[in-house]
C-alpha cells in the first residue's frame, strides 16, 4: 500500500485511547470520566469523515464479576460538525449514546459465546458476546469512540431543510417532437430531395 494518508496505523484505528488496567479495578468497581483532547477529536473526525468533533466526553462504571469478566456501563456525549445533505450548509448535531458491554479474558470468550448462541434460541433478549480483555487492559477510549460513531446520523439535515425537486412549467417548444416539427416546417418551403 502506498502513502498518501491511506495507511491505517494505531492512531487512525484507535483515535481515542484510554486504557484501564483490570488488575487495578477494585471489587467495589471503578468510575471513570474521560474527555477527548483536540488531537483525539481531530483524529475521530478524520476516521468518521466528519467536518469536526467539537467535544466528546464519556463516563464509565467498570464492575468486576466473579467469573473474571467485567461489566462496563456508561454513556458517551459529543457535539459534532456535519454538512446538511439537503442544503450543504454546515450544521452541528448532539450525540448521546449508552454503553453496556461485558469484557472477559480471551480464553473465556468461546464458552461465553456458546451461552449467547443458546440464548438466541430462547425467547429472552439475547446478550451480546463479550469483548476480549487485551493484555490485561480495557480500552474505554475505544469503547467511547465506537459508541460515538454508532450515534452519527448518516443523513444529517438542518431542522427546516426540505428536499424539493425543481418543477418547471413545461415549455411547448421543448417536447420530443418539437425538433421534427421544426424540420418539417423549413422556411424555404422545399421538401427534402429523395435519392435516385
Amino acid at each position: 500500500m502506498s502513502g498518501g494518508g491511506t495507511g491505517r496505523g494505531d492512531a487512525v484505528r484507535d483515535p481515542w485511547r484510554v486504557l484501564i488496567n483490570v488488575a487495578q479495578i477494585p471489587e467495589t468497581g471503578l468510575h471513570r470520566e474521560i474527555t477527548a483532547d483536540e488531537a483525539a477529536r481531530k483524529a475521530m473526525a478524520e476516521v468518521a469523515e466528519l467536518r469536526d468533533v467539537i467535544s466528546a466526553q464519556a463516563e464509565f462504571d467498570l464492575q468486576p464479576k466473579r467469573d473474571g469478566s467485567y461489566h462496563v456501563t456508561g454513556r458517551v456525549r459529543a457535539r459534532i460538525g456535519q454538512t446538511c445533505v439537503v442544503t450543504l450548509d454546515p450544521i452541528e448535531n448532539e450525540i448521546d449514546e449508552p454503553i453496556d458491554v461485558v469484557f472477559a479474558p480471551p480464553e473465556q470468550i468461546p464458552q461465553m459465546a456458546d451461552l449467547v448462541d443458546d440464548a438466541e434460541e430462547s425467547d429472552e433478549e439475547t446478550p451480546d458476546p463479550p469483548e476480549p480483555i487485551v493484555g490485561g487492559f480495557i480500552d474505554i477510549g475505544r469503547l467511547a469512540t465506537d459508541a460515538l460513531f454508532l450515534g452519527i446520523d448518516p443523513y444529517p439535515r438542518k431542522v427546516d431543510a426540505v428536499f424539493e425537486r425543481e418543477v418547471e412549467a413545461p415549455d411547448p417548444e421543448n417536447h420530443p417532437f418539437a425538433a421534427l416539427k421544426a424540420l418539417k416546417e423549413k422556411p424555404d418551403g422545399k421538401k427534402p430531395k429523395k435519392g435516385n
